[in-house]
Formats: structure tokens, C-alpha cells, sequence
């Protein structure tokens, strides 16, 4: 399908209940690269780049995210891809 990018915030109880590592190790399990964070306002933060049937999909994930969570709204925008990582990171 090709490649593509998705810049993703997700908001409801999604930190201190292992969101940021689940994200990480969903992204290595569909092979895609960018990052995941917490933002100061309780939501958390990601970019996603990779196959978009990928990001489809980790998308989907995030609606539930781990089994602690409880996802109010995944806010979406579909950017260009710009092949800028090496792995998938957590940023601190």
C-alpha cells in the first residue's frame, strides 16, 4: 500500500498505565518507526511512519491502547512521509 506518516493524540486515562511502552512495542510488532510521548495536559502524543496498512492498523490499537487505559478520543492528522527515523522511540 505504501508508505505514509500519521501524527496521532490520543486522550482519556492514557498515561501512567504503560501507554507510551505498549505504543513501542505494538510499532516494532508492525514494524513502523517515529516516536510516542506524554503531553503536559494528560494526553499522549505519537507519530507513526511505515506501511499505512500499519498505521491503519496501530491506529485501530490505539483506541483501546493497553488494558489499564481508557481512551476518550483518537485525534488523527495523515501527514507526508518523510522517512526521518531509525526505530521507534519513547521520548521522555
Amino acid at each position: 500500500m505504501g508508505n505514509a506518516r500519521a501524527h496521532v493524540i490520543i486522550t482519556g486515562k492514557v498515561q501512567g498505565v504503560f501507554f507510551r511502552a505498549s505504543t513501542q512495542d505494538e510499532a516494532l510488532r508492525l514494524g513502523l518507526k517515529g516516536w510516542v510521548r506524554n503531553l503536559p495536559n494528560g494526553s499522549v502524543e505519537a507519530v507513526f511512519e511505515g506501511d499505512k496498512k500499519a498505521i491503519e492498523k496501530i491506529i485501530s490499537w490505539c483506541h483501546e491502547g493497553p488494558p489499564w487505559a481508557r481512551v476518550q478520543e483518537v485525534k488523527v492528522k495523515w501527514e507526508p512521509y518523510q522517512g526521518e527515523f531509525e526505530r521507534f522511540s519513547i521520548i521522555y
